[in-house]
């Protein structure tokens, strides 16, 4: 070992520690999930209210999903016999790792955990204390137990659990492994059923994978183990030999690991570090595959195994090398779409059909954000990507759904779901602005419109446009002054361009009609013939001209400029609503499972009491074509009327005004925002108040509060935000930031495509 080797190990062991013990030690804590603020709530949570859930549980046992956690918790068991590459440490200081273990449960895929470190070594105590623990949880994930007792209690409690029963260490291998074997065989150009295959180490994870790749149709014959001893081979005398690992002893003269490789396609190691040497690689069959998984060090690291074998497709268990077989592309999710149908069991189905979905999702387009947390601007499928990466948020939706339609289709699901619908709902999880857009999708759907992108060129339009496409939620047009160029960039990001129009605006046969409209819509605004000429070269005019005379029904752009660049040519050629005078930029933001809208954080600097009331009106408007019920707080910093000064008269004389233009609101103010969001204080203390429930839309004084506020919100919370949407404009023309994300361009889209289907109905 260098020095500096020494040196970073060292420095890591310090950060780690650290990590664990500053402020509240360890990693887990235990977070109420209902309110628990009052006497009342007291009551509800435990006596006497909590005795109605039980007594309903005592008549339904089925019913304690419905009233309890179980649903969603999970159990992490270990007795810390086989921790990691840390061996038999004991069941404490294994707790480090599960409670790891908890948390990538819940970041991934929103599972629960309580992990149970159990002091004993004794298979049948493990089997017994688990059975009396079940009716705590929803399933059961054994972790760190070493092999072959392993084997045996996950047999045990599989047969007398009606729960599911998953012994990671064994099948998340097998499973994650299984799935790049199945991509690296297509582009090595290998049927299964005719390659070889040597495993190194005869464990837990050993000999799960080979009975997995057996089951994906390698032939038993040429399955290949090794271990400290060398190859399996018949007549050799072990006095460790066990049922689990008898099978795979081979009638071979191969001794060695160096003996068996020669020849073979494939190598599957979970063993111990530079055990597999260059000249090894060397003698494997054309375009081998290798899967060095030993952790946290491999058998051969990846570049020596691809400068001995340029031709070969390698894996490892490193998150700095190509490839990497990473459990938590499974446990997570498979335990996720087992506890939303309720399974009885993980069967080899379920697990079968998560090693397949995994497979197909990596043959897909890699959203931009996953290129961006790996700091891969170029990752498709190939060599160097056969699997996804573990931070993927689409693995969730794929692999859940996968194993809970195989659940279904084996009869071992309780609680079957209708698989699209389900999908949606995992949507949500990995996306939270699916749920809250979730009608807005389905609406443009049945309807989709001409949605203009004036920033053709830019990738991540190129990527919302596609995405739309595909979404069937909009028909998109791009404007661009090199069209071939865009076309590459549809090529180069695996994007299919068919259904995209693609406009040169300088080549569009309606050039011409542009120019003159536009000269006559502002001649009297100082435009010439000859600045109107130069004002449709630039593409947010054309683009905003092109949905003012129809050849486009909406607009999204401003990705690559400020806002007054994309305003400022919407204001001229379309103007605002009919008797409106300005308008305004909303945010959609969701926290704690509440969705709330602010407004405007965008446009009004100073606005005047009617423009308050305007901005109001316009913005529940928009909530409504939304499919949402406004309900409007005016905010400022008094109570109705406490402190009487031009400040909150204004937004006093704002209230007045919406609630005389249009009843049928629900609005009042002025009024503090934590006021507002607390009923209970609020009805106490303002029983008068108009607001019969939590308000939804919250009305700032001024710019100066909305935008400060709003960023705020986004920066120390975990609060998440669609915007800003545009409100007042004749015409459905919306803004989205430099540095918006891909998922808030495709909503914006959504939204543009809604607001044109409105205005045409509205029109008719």
């Amino acid at each position: 070992m260098t020095t500096e080797t020494a040196f970073k190990q060292e420095m890591l062991r310090k950060e780690a520690l650290r990590y664990h013990e500053q402020g509240r030690r360890g990693k887990l804590e235990v977070v109420a999930t209902k309110p628990f603020l009052t006497q009342h709530d007291l009551s509800l949570a435990y006596t006497p209210g909590v005795a109605a859930p039980c007594l309903a549980i005592h008549e339904d046992p089925s019913a304690v999903r419905r009233f309890t956690a179980k649903g969603n918790l999970v159990a992490v068991v270990t007795n810390g016999t086989a921790v990691l590459g840390l061996g038999d440490i004991g069941p404490m200081a294994g707790k480090p790792v599960m409670e790891g273990k908890a948390i990538l449960f819940k970041r991934f895929a929103d599972v629960d955990v309580f992990d149970i470190e159990l002091d004993t070594q004794d298979p049948d105590e493990i089997i017994r204390t688990v059975q009396i623990l079940s009716p705590t949880f929803g399933g059961i994930n054994l972790e760190d137990i070493k092999a072959p007792e392993c084997f045996y209690i996950e047999e045990k409690l599989k047969e007398t659990l009606d729960i599911p029963v998953f012994h990671d260490d064994q099948h998340g291998t097998a499973i994650i492994s299984g799935a790049a074997l199945i991509n690296a065989l297509e582009l090595v150009g290998k049927r299964i059923e005719d390659i070889k295959v040597v495993f190194s180490g005869a464990g837990a994870a050993g000999i799960a994978c080979a009975n997995f790749y057996i089951a994906l149709g390698v032939r038993p014959e040429n399955v290949f183990m090794t271990d400290s001893k060398g190859v399996l081979w018949k007549g050799r005398g072990d006095e460790g030999r066990n049922p689990y690992k008898d099978r795979f002893y081979r009638d071979t003269p191969a001794r060695t690991l160096e003996d068996v490789l020669k020849g073979v396609d494939a190598f599957c190691g979970v063993s111990i570090k530079d055990l597999l040497t260059p000249d090894m690689v060397r003698s494997m069959a054309e375009r081998p595959i290798i899967f060095a998984m030993a952790n946290p060090d491999p058998e051969i690291t990846y570049p020596d195994a691809r400068a001995a074998r340029p031709d070969a497709i390698v894996a490892t268990g490193r998150s700095d090398y190509p490839n990497q077989v990473n459990n938590v592309l499974g446990f997570p999710f498979i335990f996720r779409g087992a506890l939303d149908v309720e399974a009885t069991t993980i069967n080899e189905e379920m697990k079968m059909a998560a090693a397949h979905a995994l497979a197909r999702l990596a043959k897909e387009d890699v959203p931009e954000e996953v290129k961006r947390a790996y700091g891969t601007p170029s990752l498709s499928f190939g060599p160097d990507y056969i699997i996804p990466k573990p931070f993927d948020p689409r693995v969730l939706v794929w692999v859940s759904a996968a194993v809970a339609e195989a659940a279904m289709a084996t009869g071992v699901a309780r609680r079957p779901v209708e698989i699209e619908a389900y999908r949606e709902q995992l949507l949500g999880k990995v996306d939270w602005s699916r749920e809250l857009m979730r009608k807005i999708f389905i609406a443009a759907r049945k309807d989709p419109r001409r949605i203009v992108f004036p920033e053709g060129n830019d990738p991540k339009i190129i990527w919302a446009a596609a995405e739309a496409m595909r979404e069937g939620i909009a028909r998109p047009i791009l404007l661009t002054r090199d069209r071939e160029a865009v076309l590459a960039m549809f090529e180069e990001q695996r994007h299919d361009p068919t259904g995209i129009d693609i406009i040169v605006p300088r080549q569009y046969p309606q050039r011409q009609e542009f120019v003159d409209a536009y000269h006559r819509l502002r001649q009297r605004k100082g435009v010439t013939h000859m600045s109107a000429e130069n004002d449709m070269r630039n593409h947010f005019y054309f683009g905003a001209m092109m949905v003012q005379q129809g050849h486009a029904d909406g607009m999204v752009a401003g990705i690559t400029v400020n806002y007054p660049e994309v305003l400022r040519p919407a204001l001229r050629i379309c103007g605002t609503r009919p008797g409106g005078k300005l308008v305004a930029g909303m945010y959609l933001i969701q926290y704690q499972n509440q969705m709330y809208v602010l407004s405007d954080c965008a446009v009004n600097i100073t606005p005047t009491a009617e423009d308050l009331a305007e901005i109001a009106i316009m913005t529940a408007d928009q909530v409504q074509r939304m499919q949402f019920e406004p309900r409007i707080a005016m905010l400022s910093f008094s109570n109705f009327g406490s402190v009487r000064v031009p400040e909150t008269e204004k937004v006093a004389q704002a209230v007045e005004m919406v609630n005389c233009q249009r009843p049928d609101l629900m609005c009042d103010g002025p009024i503090q925002a934590d006021t507002a969001l607390d009923m209970e204080l609020l009805h106490e203390h303002f029983p008068f108040t108009r607001l019969a429930k939590r308000p939804n839309v919250l009305i700032f004084p001024n710019l100066d509060s909305a935008n400060i506020s709003m960023k705020l919100l986004r920066k120390l919370s975990t609060a998440q935000n669609i915007g800003p949407i545009i409100v007042g404009l004749d015409k459905p023309i919306h803004l989205v930031t430099r540095d918006t994300e891909l998922n808030n361009i495709v909503n914006i889209t959504a939204i543009a495509c809604v607001d044109a289907q409105e205005r045409n109905h509205r029109g008719a």
